[in-house]
């Protein structure tokens, strides 16, 4: 019996829903807890058999199709998408654990010092330091990434982002060496990607708005050790921008074979559209930084402006990095950085390769 005065009686419930909570006999007349009737195993083991299945298709489908993939266009595209993959993965593996470790062992006090409040007066300066961080653009995006979440202004973040993977010192040298008795290629090289790394950060810092890219998450716990913060960030940021250079890297090769040759070869003696097609093509070739210049200077029938637009867009802009940008910072973000940036690569390229080539 009930202590509670009388009342008015309970109107009856309405539902079938109601009358099951109303009559509901539990301990101490609760509802069941929220993972009721859920599987209470591990789901370890579910990820671990789809794994597996996947593993065991394919081994299936090389038996399969072995005798069928031996055409010259799929064993180019084969060849391209490997070597982009397995060039890009040490130096994406480099970027991730340097971005795990500003995450983890560097305080944000350390980069208020170091970079300027003012986004203005950040930009320059992480784009000189660019210079002295060796690397590939797939390194550059993670890093990017983690210079963000210590509160670094996106603007100076994605300077660095850009001027990287273009003037750093294994870079440089790379070049002299591609272009030997040459200087004033290389000498093109780190004005062009510079004035143009800087002049999108200051664009950026003017005229970007905040919901225009979207800001990596902590990936760890707060109350987390530093160690633990380390690894929870390199497993996530690798596995995250891995898949999308893996994309990046099936489309390059993919518009590396579907594109003809001759094509390209025909518009060598245009000067302003020799200079637009190697830009395109660096975009469709994804070729890491430390080797676009062997590239480049095998493509002699271009003019040298063309060739350094070669080097200038590619690793600012090309498809593995479209890929790794969208996946950190969003397609929103992508959709506006990247035509700026490809505007003030071929504007640079265009002043600088005229003045000194």
């Amino acid at each position: 019996m009930s202590d509670s005065p009388p009342g008015p009686a309970r109107p009856q419930a309405s539902s079938l829903g109601d009358s099951i909570v109303a009559d509901w006999d539990g301990p101490g007349d609760e509802l069941p807890p929220p993972d009721w009737g859920r599987p209470s195993g591990p789901r370890r083991a579910a990820t671990v058999w789809l794994f597996a299945i996947l593993i065991s298709a394919m081994a299936a489908a090389n038996v399969w199709l072995a005798g069928g993939l031996e055409h010259e266009a799929f064993l180019a595209w084969a060849t391209v998408f490997t070597a982009i993959s397995f060039q890009a993965l040490p130096f994406l593996v480099f970027g991730v654990a340097l971005s795990a470790a500003l995450t983890a062992f560097v305080p944000a006090s350390f980069y208020r010092k170091v970079i300027p409040r003012n986004p203005m007066a950040a930009v320059p300066v992480a784009g000189l330091s660019g210079a002295v961080l060796p690397g590939c653009e797939c390194a550059s995006v993670p890093i990017a990434g983690g210079l963000i979440k210590r509160g670094i202004a996106p603007a100076a973040a994605l300077t660095f982002l850009l001027a990287a993977p273009a003037i750093n010192p294994v870079v440089l040298v790379a070049t002299a060496v591609a272009f030997p008795g040459r200087p004033e290629v290389w000498v093109a090289r780190l004005l062009a990607s510079l004035g143009a790394a800087v002049v999108v950060g200051w664009i950026w810092a003017r005229l970007g708005k905040a919901d225009w890219l979207r800001p990596p998450r902590a990936n760890h716990d707060p109350d987390a050790t530093k160690a633990e913060v380390f690894r929870d960030s390199m497993v996530h940021d690798l596995i995250h921008a891995g898949g999308f250079l893996v994309v990046g890297a099936i489309a390059a090769a993919t518009l590396n074979v579907a594109v003809p040759r001759e094509w390209v070869n025909g518009v060598g003696d245009l000067p302003v559209v020799g200079v637009l097609v190697l830009a395109a093509l660096a975009i469709l070739l994804s070729i890491c930084s430390e080797a676009d210049a062997f590239v480049a200077a095998s493509l002699n029938a271009f003019s040298p402006t063309a060739q350094l637009a070669f080097m200038v867009v590619g690793p600012m802009v090309d498809l593995k990095l479209i890929a790794l940008q969208a996946g950190t910072f969003g397609w929103g973000f992508v959709r506006r950085f990247v035509p700026l940036t490809l505007a003030a690569t071929l504007v640079f390229t265009f002043l600088i390769g005229g003045l000194l080539l």
